[in-house]
This record gives C-alpha cells, sequence and structure tokens, in this order.
C-alpha cells in the first residue's frame, strides 16, 4: 500500500503532460489549426483541480509558453497568436481559481470533521479498559467515514450495585442524535450510581429523555425514542442482570458457543412516552450466570441490520465465524467488526458500536 501511494500521487501530473502532449502534436501535425488548443487548455484544467497552487501555476506557465512557441512554429500572425494566449490564459486563472477554492473546501471540510470527531469524544469517549471483575472494549464504526457523529452510544460505570452498563441507540441522526445520547448517557451516569435496580434506573433514563424532548419541543413519537440494553454485573462477577428495553439482543460468549440472550418480557424503547402502562417494577430482570472466562456481548442494530449482496442480514450465531474462545474483550469486538465488513464487503449502511465485557478469572492481578 505505501509503494502505491507515490504512484497515485504521480497520476495528475501524468495526466497533465498527457494533455499538454496531445495539444502539441495535434497543433503541429493536425490539417485544422485549432484542433490542438482544446486540449492545451485542458492541462491547466487538471493541474488546477489535482495539484498543489504552485504545481499548477508551473503548469499554466509552461502551457501559456507552449502555445506561444507553437504558433511561431506555424507562422500565425499576432492576433491569433495573442487569441491563443487569452484563451489559455484565462483557462489557466480559472484553473488556478478552482485550484483556491478546492483547497478552502479541504480545509473546511477537515476542521469539521476534526470538530465532529472532539463532540463524538467528548460525548461518547472511550469506556475504561476495566471494572470490577470486568476486562472491557468498545468499538465504534462510522457507516461513512465523513460522518462521525451518530446516534450509537455504550458506557460502563461501577456503582454500589455492581457494574452497570448500557449500550443503545438513538432514532435519528446529526446534532439532534447527538443532544439525546449526551442527555442518556448523562442521565445514566447519574442514575446508574443510585438506582436499585435496572428496570428503576431505566425508568429514570425514560424520564430524563421525556424531559429533554419537552424542552425541545414536540416530537413525534415514531421518531423520538431510544432503544437501549441496562446491564449489571454483580461485584464477585457471578451474576449478570439484564433489561432490554427495545434493543437487539445481546450474546453470551462463552466456551466458543454464542447464545443469544433474548428478554423474557419485551419492553418498550426509552423515550416513547408510554412508560406508565408498564411500570418497572412489575418487569422482571432477566438473569443469567457469567462463568469465568464468559463474555457479554453488546451490540447496535448496524450489526444485525448489516446486509450481504443478496440482502441477507447478518446474524453472529450463524455466521460460523465467531465460534471460537476469546480470552479477552478486544479480541471478540475485533472479531465481530472483521466478520460484519466481510458479510457487508465493507458496505454497511449504519453506524456500528459494540461493548464487550469479560468476566476475568479470580486469579488475574494476584
Amino acid at each position: 500500500m505505501n509503494g502505491l501511494q507515490p504512484t497515485l500521487a504521480k497520476v495528475p501530473w501524468i495526466l497533465a503532460a498527457l494533455a499538454l502532449l496531445a495539444g502539441v502534436l495535434l497543433n503541429l501535425f493536425a490539417p485544422e489549426p485549432y484542433m490542438g488548443l482544446p486540449l492545451l487548455a485542458a492541462a491547466p484544467l487538471v493541474a488546477g483541480a489535482t495539484l498543489t497552487f504552485r504545481s499548477a501555476l508551473a503548469v499554466v506557465c509552461v502551457t501559456c509558453v507552449v502555445s506561444v512557441a507553437l504558433d511561431i512554429e506555424r507562422g500565425r500572425p499576432a492576433t491569433p497568436l495573442l487569441v491563443d494566449l487569452a484563451v489559455v490564459g484565462l483557462i489557466g486563472v480559472l484553473a488556478l481559481g478552482v485550484n483556491r477554492l478546492i483547497v478552502r473546501q479541504g480545509r473546511d471540510l477537515a476542521l469539521a470533521r476534526d470538530v465532529a470527531e472532539a463532540v463524538q469524544r467528548a460525548v461518547l469517549p472511550d469506556p475504561p479498559r476495566e471494572a470490577g471483575p470486568l476486562a472491557v472494549a468498545a468499538g465504534y464504526t462510522a457507516a461513512q467515514a465523513e460522518a462521525r457523529i451518530g446516534g450509537d452510544f455504550y458506557a460502563v460505570q461501577e456503582t454500589p450495585f455492581g457494574v452497570r452498563m448500557i449500550i443503545g441507540d438513538v432514532r435519528g441522526k446529526g446534532l439532534k442524535a447527538v443532544a439525546a445520547v449526551s442527555v442518556a448517557l448523562g442521565a445514566f451516569r447519574q442514575e446508574a450510581q443510585y438506582a436499585s435496580t435496572l428496570n428503576s434506573l431505566g425508568q429514570r433514563l425514560d424520564e430524563a429523555l421525556a424531559r429533554a424532548a419537552a424542552r425541545s419541543g414536540p416530537v413525534i413519537s415514531s421518531e423520538g425514542f431510544t432503544t437501549a440494553v441496562l446491564a449489571e454485573v454483580s461485584a464477585d462477577g457471578e451474576m449478570l442482570s439484564l433489561v432490554n428495553r427495545g434493543h437487539p439482543p445481546p450474546y453470551l460468549v462463552h466456551g466458543g458457543q454464542l447464545v443469544r440472550l433474548d428478554p423474557t418480557t419485551p419492553q418498550l424503547p426509552l423515550g416513547v412516552g408510554l412508560g406508565d402502562l408498564t411500570p418497572a417494577a412489575s418487569v422482571p430482570v432477566d438473569g443469567v450466570r457469567l462463568p469465568p472466562g464468559a463474555s457479554l456481548l453488546l451490540i447496535t442494530d448496524g450489526v444485525t441490520e448489516a446486509r450481504d449482496k443478496r440482502g441477507t442480514f447478518y446474524d453472529p450465531v450463524c455466521s460460523g465465524r465467531l465460534g471460537r474462545r476469546f480470552t479477552d474483550p478486544e479480541a471478540l469486538v475485533e472479531a465481530v467488526t472483521k466478520d460484519v465488513g466481510r458479510w457487508t464487503e465493507g458496505d454497511h449502511e449504519d453506524d456500528m458500536a459494540i461493548l464487550a465485557v469479560t468476566r476475568r478469572p479470580p486469579h488475574h492481578g494476584a
């Protein structure tokens, strides 16, 4: 790949040189005197659109000199010579203007991307590598490299009740999605320390999102919700508790097997505004044992809704590539990311967030 970059860098020079050479040959050997002029004028355009300003200016100057030399060689009068020079010179000036415009737009785009990345990192910082008895890893893949802000989020936090974590997906894109993500994560970090159960934690997040929606004005219910999975691992790492609020179910990864942890009782997403119909206290929390070395894999719908060229959805269980033992969560996150990339051939249409935690053996760090 490194050897290919210098070759690609030479392509604009080659194209400009070919246009200039073709213009010279047509001017010298074509029966009509002006057949080569368009190709001569094309050389500055190519240079202005693809080279640096100094390089483009050099091409413009060389093209003007060549145009004058060709007219002198063919014995053309002064008036046609000046007309040719004016045409090539004017196009050269326009090419230099295009070059300045492209450079300015490139700088603006780079600045916007840097700001977007800074916002993303501020709103969605990397989780800690260790939390209680767990090793932690996460990955975020944007659907488009230019769009680094999305509605997927995750967080891991040690609390008096154990290690609590969340992964979610705000419906929508752009700044509105980022605002909702900041509300959800802020509420999670605050309420995870005090809510006695996962259901009460979910209810508090629901209320926080509802207050934020009320402040921002009326929101159509089908466009103003957040799906999420809330998880809690006990202080000793033995028990895993889950509450699923309309989100793709997580997976238990252990002994080379993936088990999908579907919710016993489906619940509505956060922010729908119908929380009173299903009081938190009335919905059971799903609990499973988390053996030493086992991992919990939490994902967003960018994983489960990834499609191959035939339109088939990706399924971590059926893919057959994740049926091996993972000793750390980073390897699991990397394996899922690569597997989805292979499935879609790099053409995924939605942002993809992955959070994995692995229960460390009791003797870890001893």
